[in-house]
């Protein structure tokens, strides 16, 4: 009998070209779906939530997929990832990719149209030392950032907006630019600033650009107060710089009422 199966992933995007499963590029979902096939043996095709970027990590990530297999669902997590390690070279390697959980959802559940939201968090080392073990983990930025500074500013992207301010060129054209942030936190322990954002939905490099913003919020290059008029101006050249993707990490996705979280 056929299973709809949920699975919640963790990554590191390192050595990936992102999430969508591309024909001459190694990417998270192609990698998967060729490591589920093998085992299943039959073609397994995954339905992922959220399409990230080259370099971008994951924390929760969620995709689900449909087929008529016999391993117990809470089994799932263990034996895809024992595959997962055998692909990779060496006794005692581990996989970069790893099923964190599995659970059965009803016939028409699906993993990416019943999303009701998702939190990114994003990594800044604040340090004048640079840390060559973290560099594909966080954005380092050795000029003093003002935390004060840049937890002002990120209040004024609560709440629903256009914004369009914050949408890279190239992304796959949306019907509208605006979204609902619930919420988003600027936390500090030593040199590490994370910054987490919580919304109903993301554009293309929208968090990667919210956080280049309160970076240069935080260097003095933007004021706090010109927030709520860079929003309103719906143009991309007002917001900061974006930032690299490899600070960026998907947290958690939400499947319900995400307000009342």
């Amino acid at each position: 009998m056929e299973k709809n199966i949920l699975l919640t992933i963790a990554y590191d995007g390192s050595n990936f070209s992102g999430w969508q499963k591309q024909p001459a590029a190694p990417t998270i979902q192609g990698h998967l779906e060729s490591t589920l096939s093998s085992l299943f043996k039959k073609e397994i095709l995954l339905s992922g939530t959220s399409r990230t970027d080259a370099g971008v990590h994951a924390l929760g990530a969620k995709a689900s997929f449909k087929a008529d297999i016999g391993i117990p669902t809470e089994k799932i997590p263990m034996v895809v990832n024992n595959a997962l390690c055998g692909r990779e070279k060496g006794p005692f390697a581990i996989a970069p990719i790893r099923i964190l959980d599995a659970e059965e959802k009803p016939a028409d559940f699906h993993a990416r149209f019943d999303c009701t939201g998702k939190t990114y968090v994003y990594k800044i080392m604040n340090s004048t030392e640079v840390d060559i073990f973290k560099r594909n983990y966080v954005y380092h930025v050795d000029k003093p950032l003002d935390i004060k500074k840049m937890r002002n500013a990120a209040e004024a992207f609560k709440g629903t907006h256009d914004f369009k301010s914050f949408e890279s060129s190239g992304g796959n054209p949306r019907e509208t630019t605006v979204r609902t942030i619930f919420d988003i936190k600027v936390t500090q322990s030593d040199e590490l600033i994370e910054i987490s954002v919580t919304g109903d939905g993301f554009l293309y490099n929208m968090v990667r650009i919210i956080a280049g913003t309160l970076v240069d919020v935080g260097r003095g290059k933007i004021d706090p107060d010109d927030l709520p008029r860079i929003i309103e101006a719906k143009d991309r050249t007002q917001a900061g710089h974006t930032a690299p993707p490899y600070g960026l990490y998907l947290a958690e996705v939400y499947y319900g009422d995400i307000e009342r979280r």
